[in-house]
């Protein structure tokens, strides 16, 4: 079912856009129990893409494990501290009201350095039909 928001004229995809988002995560979680992300709304939009909004969680002395996205991801820490490790780049320590941008395909590994779990506002702008996370070989 498709509801149009008229004032900005997007199509915002609810049930169906939800359950795929909810099995692209999964597809791509791998072994990082630790980390956690929930879908808070999808948006079919560019033609081709869509844009994924996440709150990301991850559990004290965790870590992520290595990854990137099919797509840019733009995050905004809400809670707690991090060292986000990106391939080719200096370790980039965060904490809350940071933020930090991942290029479409940049290796990258955060690890929650704090002792409180670290929460985040991710968006993802990624091709339709992409998994979300794509694991380190």
């Amino acid at each position: 079912m498709n509801v149009i928001d008229r004032s900005i004229g997007m199509a915002f995809t609810k049930l169906p856009a939800a359950l795929l988002c909810a099995a692209m995560l999964a597809a791509g979680a791998g072994s990082a129990a630790a980390q956690q992300r929930t879908v808070l709304q999808t948006i079919d939009y560019p033609a081709g893409h869509q844009i994924l909004s996440v709150i990301a969680e991850l559990a004290p002395g965790q870590c992520t494990g290595r990854h990137a996205h099919p797509g840019a991801e733009s995050a905004f820490v809400l809670e707690g501290e991090v060292l986000a490790r990106i391939d080719g780049k200096p370790a980039l320590p965060l904490k809350a009201g940071q933020a930090l941008q991942f290029a479409a395909g940049e290796m990258h590994d955060v690890c929650n350095t704090g002792s409180a779990p670290f929460k985040a506002l991710a968006h993802y702008i990624i091709e339709k039909g992409k998994p979300l996370v794509i694991r380190a070989q």
